[in-house]
């Protein structure tokens, strides 16, 4: 965070600096307001540019073994833009190699699915999960390792973490 404040500054200075040289080329006749215009918007663009990269940025830092399997988009009302450019905003991932076949039946599959999410700082949460990939029935584990399945979902035919899961 602290770091993402100084590279704001700095292209805020270096965008103010590009105004000072446009006025001083114009001899002055430029108006002295284009100079924290230029900041503003050197600072904006700055974290806009930062917003819309970061999924990218985040996807080249992962192991090979992580497959991304759900991404999403949201327009957000303080950022206008987003409603006609939406950017990736969290992201989830398996983790192949914590897949397992922990019981008996083969269709029974543990997994750790891991979300990535993009706030005022970058959070990562990881949950265990068990999939029947027969009934395609998803149920997280408590911390306590006992199944949760008041907040069992049951997943699509055609879902990217079904696929990934009970192919792999």
């Amino acid at each position: 965070m602290f770091w993402i404040l100084v590279a704001t500054v700095f292209c805020g200075l270096g965008a103010a600096g590009i105004a000072l040289g446009i006025r001083k080329a114009t001899r002055n006749r430029a108006p002295k307001w284009i100079i924290p215009v230029f900041a503003g918007m050197g600072m904006l663009g700055y974290l806009i540019h930062g917003e819309y990269t970061w999924y990218e940025h985040k996807k080249t830092l992962l192991p090979d073994e992580a497959v991304i399997v759900n991404t999403e988009s949201d327009s957000i009302l303080w950022r206008p833009w987003t409603f006609a450019f939406p950017y990736v905003t969290a992201f989830s991932t398996v983790d192949t190699k914590s897949i397992s076949h922990d019981t008996s039946n083969s269709d029974i599959v543990r997994f750790t699915l891991y979300r990535f999410e993009q706030k005022l700082t970058d959070a990562v949460s990881h949950r265990i999960h068990i999939l029947n990939c027969e009934s395609r029935e998803l149920v997280p584990l408590g911390s306590d390792g006992s199944p949760r399945v008041d907040n069992m979902k049951v997943l699509g035919t055609s879902d990217t973490l079904l696929k990934t899961v009970c192919t792999g």
